[in-house]
């Protein structure tokens, strides 16, 4: 096996009409907003108290500790959310405020090494004695991401050394010696252990990660063990009876050929297997990782690329089952599946797994942010009640409006993180080919056996099917270039120099060979709207459909189709007309088509059932994208739509 390599942030410049209003938010709104909820500062907004936990662990402030036991997550992925924006662009006022920040968390770390404010401040003695609910290692992998995300976008090793101490120890505390049978009940410190590897050179950070994974799913269970034990302290009530299959540790990973539990800590763990699976060139626990994707993408994901049935746990459920109105869908879970899809589609060079990465990128995470960046979702429906929406219900999840911040807020900062780091998910390449994964206008430069090779798209995708690559390569260095052809295409031209030409296909990528110093290559498909249907066994969508368009997923609002949207039905034979409206939702292609509604009328309040014939009207309809439902007011929201047969 060998891993295509992801360009980095600071060789990719994207100027792009869909996706400029997103990412230029990160560094102008999302992260300043972000940085005054950290700092209690919103008004109405939850309260963080991330900063001033820090602030009393590092003995300058006095008081008590608020929050969750993981809410030093969140400065942690603040500060990688800033350092990812800083590789893309230069702001030394922001990196002098990230720098106040990591000398804050340099200056709560303990002795030892050790950084969680929750223990330091509240529970010392009670360290790495709830590893199923404590969230330690957990809080430790986002600080390690952190760290070396801001290490190669500033070239300063203080974070980093800090983190490398911190690491130090979790191997020294974990190691076969001192307490062979423990692991996290979150996972993510495997993620962030490879990455300090893949910076240092540490192979004992590889090692760790891969121990961890090894040990999850041995009997005795670890979880249930600890809870044995006499000075076992729960931290989460709603952990009573506690099930292995939350936390993926009902069977050793090896065995797992399904998607159970979490969400957000599956496909964290996938991440890492297929990590760990490419350093030690392990095809069996690579086999895994394909397995637990198939369920995945075949049997347990929306249409939307999100995935967690159930608001109970936050968790898969069985196959097939897919509730629209009262999903989790959690926006962490689809980021989670993302950086799962890129790290397989990197190692197996298939573009299975970028054509679920970009409709979890161009769906869930946009639909996770306002588009002001002032307001987020943690759970992503596919259709909407408001009224239905309440507290102490089933559908206590479910929120009509966007939030300012959340108890647990662990989504808004990961969107930044994620949006700051689109530029990852656009090309990879090895020594001898540069791939294109997604259709963003943008141009990067990747080395090709030591010659710069300069790469441009030109698109408005996913509004119009046409992309002109452009290179530059002064040294004629000979490359095979594969571009990515998805499943929504069905017919494709590819001009190189202004000829047609007729590349293989492998793994749904075309692959050309470019040579000459300025050769230019036109990618033209038709990109149209069109009707899905779900698999009959989703009993959830039988006899309804969903619109898209490219990865786009379309729906109903209220604002312009009325009340009561599972009353309309759609006729599949109707035109579906798509029209671009500049001044609607900063300039979207809307879909328009015919529709009928049932009637209201011969119906009163006091009549709930009654013999009567189904009485329709024809309507108009109008399907937005989205990612860009609940911006303009309140309302029913509706993707599945009844058939008109």
């Amino acid at each position: 096996m060998e891993k295509l390599t992801l360009v980095q942030l600071n060789r990719t410049k994207i100027r792009d009409s869909y996706w400029d209003r997103y990412i230029d938010l990160v560094k102008s709104t999302i992260i300043p907003y972000q940085w005054n909820i950290l700092n209690d500062k919103i008004p109405g907004a939850q309260t963080s108290h991330g900063l001033m936990n820090f602030k009393i662990a590092a003995k300058r402030e006095t008081g008590e500790f608020y929050g969750v036991v993981f809410q030093d997550t969140d400065v942690a992925k603040w500060l990688e959310a800033v350092a990812l924006s800083l590789a893309s662009h230069t702001d030394k006022d922001l990196e002098n405020t990230a720098d106040e920040v990591i000398d804050l968390i340099e200056a709560a770390q303990q002795p030892d090494g050790y950084i969680n404010t929750y223990f330091t401040i509240k529970e010392p003695e009670k360290r790495w004695s709830n590893l199923e609910e404590g969230h330690e290692l957990y809080t430790a992998g986002h600080l390690m991401e952190a760290a070396v995300a801001y290490y190669n976008a500033t070239g300063k090793r203080k974070f980093l050394d800090c983190i490398c101490k911190f690491a130090d120890l979790i191997c020294t505390v974990f190691s076969n010696e001192n307490n062979k049978d423990g692991y996290p009940g979150h996972q993510e410190v495997e993620i962030g252990l490879v990455k300090l590897y893949e910076v240092t050179g540490n192979r004992t950070y590889l090692a760790q990660a891969k121990e961890f994974l090894e040990r999850r799913g041995r009997e005795p269970n670890y979880f249930l063990e600890e809870e044995k034990r006499p000075d076992y302290k729960r931290i989460f009530p709603e952990f009573e009876n506690y099930l292995p299959l939350y936390s993926q540790s009902h069977k050793p990973v090896r065995e797992q050929d399904t998607a159970e539990g979490h969400a957000v800590r599956a496909v964290y763990m996938y991440c890492a297997m297929a990590d760990v699976a490419y350093e030690y060139q392990d095809k069996e626990l690579l086999q895994v990782c394909e397995n637990l994707w198939n369920d995945i993408s075949y049997k347990k994901m929306y249409i939307t690329g999100s995935i967690g049935s159930s608001g109970l746990l936050e968790r898969f459920t069985t196959g097939y089952d897919l509730p629209n109105n009262r999903n989790y869908s959690e926006t962490c879970a689809s980021i989670g599946l993302a950086l799962f899809g890129r790290r397989m589609a990197q190692i197996t060079r298939d573009a299975k797994y970028m054509e679920v990465v970009e409709r979890a990128l161009y769906n869930t995470l946009l639909s996770g942010v306002a588009m002001d960046g002032q307001s987020f979702f943690y759970v992503n429906p596919l259709e909407v009640w408001p009224d239905n929406c309440m507290p102490r219900t089933s559908m206590e999840h479910v929120k009509p409006v966007r939030q300012k911040w959340f108890g647990v807020a662990c989504c808004p900062p990961n969107i930044a993180r994620t949006l700051a780091s689109i530029g990852e998910y656009i090309y990879f390449y090895d020594k001898s080919s540069i791939w294109i994964n997604l259709f963003i206008s943008s141009e990067t430069v990747v080395e090709i056996e030591g010659h710069p090779v300069h790469l441009s798209q030109k698109t408005a995708f996913p509004n119009d099917g046409k992309i002109e690559i452009t290179i530059e390569n002064e040294d004629e260095a000979e490359f095979e270039l594969a571009i990515r052809i998805p499943e929504y295409v069905k017919e494709y031209g590819l001009i190189l120099d202004g000829k047609a030409i007729y590349p293989e296909v492998q793994k749904g990528y075309a692959k050309v060979m470019i040579s000459g110093k300025n050769p230019s290559l036109v990618y033209k498909f038709a990109l149209v709207p069109r009707i899905l249907r779900a698999n009959p066994l989703v009993k959830e969508d039988v006899g309804k459909v969903a619109i898209m368009k490219g990865p786009v997923v379309y729906c109903l609002e209220e604002v312009d189709n009325g009340k009561n949207l599972p009353a309309i039905f759609l006729d599949p034979e109707q035109e579906l007309q798509e029209s671009y409206e500049e001044n609607l939702l900063g300039g979207t292609t809307v879909i328009r088509t015919a529709g009928k509604k049932v009637m209201t009328d011969g119906w009163h309040s006091n009549e709930l059932y009654k013999e009567s014939d189904l009485t329709m009207e024809s309507i108009p309809l109008m399907f937005v994208p989205y990612p860009y439902w609940g911006n303009r007011q309140t309302g029913e929201m509706l993707v599945w739509v009844k058939e008109f047969i």
